[in-house]
Formats: C-alpha cells, structure tokens, sequence
C-alpha cells in the first residue's frame, strides 16, 4: 500500500489564484506589526508591510472557515491513516509591499513524494508554491510551503 495513490499524484500541478478585493491597507499593516511584536517605525506607521505580512494573511482569500476555524488556502488533501505535520515555510522576498498594493496569491501544488521516517512510518511529503505578486503583476514573494503527511 502506498500513501501517494493514483488520485493524489493527479492534483501534482494544480493551482489556485486568490486576488484581494481592495488594497492592503495602513491599518492591516499596522495591525500585524503590533500583533508580531516589530518595532519599525514604517510598520507601525503603515507604510510599509513586515515581509511575512503577505505569506501569513488570509485576508486576500475570502474563504470560509474550515472545521478548525481556518479560513485561508488548503489543498484538502485525504491521505488515511496519516496525521498532518507542518514541515515549514522558506520564503524569497522580491520587493517591499505598501498600503496600496492589491495582492494576488497563486498557489500551485508543486510536488509530493513517499518518505520513510527512521522509525519505518511511511510519509508523504507535499510541497506547495505561492507567488504574491501587485496589481502590476510585480513579483512581491515566494513562499513554498512543505506539509507532511505521517503514518499513525
């Protein structure tokens, strides 16, 4: 038996495109300066994002909230037996974001591969790609994203 069936490598490629209704904002820069503890004076004035601001709102998504009340992007991927495991984020930021930028976050599913962790669990790793890019089309960041499904 094999945790990357047929129908999981199906979605490999898949993607997904979120744009914002309106511009950042001051306030939602602001808010996550505050939130995130950064001092940097044009954070805390609203004038330029924290570089995570991007990578870690929801806000452009407009998604409704899941069962653990998460209303951002999710592939929904059913991998039985497993437990889902965050394995991290490595970011790549191309140019600072400001209060009138509109984002749009597109999400691909870059790759998934079968593991065995050192106790002999099987795993499926996934990989996920977001670039954010302005209402120009400017590149902003790159986050891929790594989740890892682990065998009960």
């Amino acid at each position: 038996m094999t945790l990357l069936t047929e129908a999981l490598e199906a979605r490999i490629g898949e993607e997904r495109v979120y744009t914002a209704p309106e511009p950042l904002g001051r306030a939602a820069i602001r808010y996550f300066a505050l939130a995130t503890g950064d001092t940097d004076p044009s954070h805390l004035a609203g004038d330029v994002a924290p570089p995570t601001l991007i990578c870690e709102t929801n806000q452009y998504a407009n998604l409704p909230r899941d069962a653990d009340g998460y209303a951002g992007h999710g592939w929904h991927l059913e991998v039985p037996g497993t437990r889902l495991v965050r394995g991290g984020n490595s970011y790549r930021f191309e140019r600072p974001v400001g209060p009138e930028d509109v984002i749009t976050a597109r999400w691909r599913l870059a790759g998934m591969t079968e593991r065995v962790t050192g106790s002999g669990k099987r795993m499926l790793v996934v990989i996920s790609e977001a670039t954010y890019t302005d209402q120009n089309d400017r590149l902003l960041a790159v986050n891929e994203e790594t989740l890892i499904y682990v065998e009960r």
